[in-house]
């Protein structure tokens, strides 16, 4: 009987060690997907600035001077070197502004909880002409992908190691 009792006992300990186990992988590939997840997608709102403005002249983040494709951003919400990929094109995130940041544009040009609660991102432009063509050429609102420096480190060291790469 001692030993049925002890054998239940070992059987039942060996089970709760398992069903922790069988937890701690299911909590892991929950969280791994955050962890591995190189690009984001969100919704913002597009407006653009042009080097003839009162701004336009340098980066807030590095002071280099911009360029066609660069891009102001809520550094809080996309970190600056990030890659933004428009349906068209891509830009990166090397700069600034209060309007951005307040999100002033998307909370006064939405339509619905989506676009008010959206990003704004301010492309920049040599010339107003160009900005003005692409601003009647897209939307105001549009999904773009947001990747980050940390996950494109990531990405080029990872396609370094891979065989047959050069």
């Amino acid at each position: 009987m001692r030993k049925h009792r002890a054998e239940i006992q070992c059987h039942a300990g060996k089970l709760w060690r398992m069903k922790l186990l069988i937890l701690g992988f299911v909590i892991v590939l929950f969280l791994a997907p955050g962890a591995i997840a190189s690009e984001e997608s969100m919704l913002v709102h597009v407006t653009c600035y042009w080097r003839n403005e009162k701004s336009g002249h340098r980066a807030a983040w590095n002071g280099a001077h911009l360029r066609a494709g660069d891009c102001a951003v809520d550094p809080r919400k996309i970190p600056y070197g990030s890659t933004i990929i428009f349906p068209d094109v891509e830009g990166v995130a090397v700069d600034t502004g209060p309007s951005v940041v307040s999100r002033k544009s998307a909370r006064c040009n939405g339509r619905c909880a989506a676009e008010k609660n959206a990003l704004v991102i301010d492309r920049f432009f040599e010339t107003r002409d160009e900005a003005l063509a692409w601003t009647k050429a897209h939307g105001r609102f549009m999904t773009v992908r947001v990747v980050t420096p940390e996950s494109t480190a990531k990405r080029k060291a990872a396609d370094a190691n891979r065989p047959g790469s050069l």
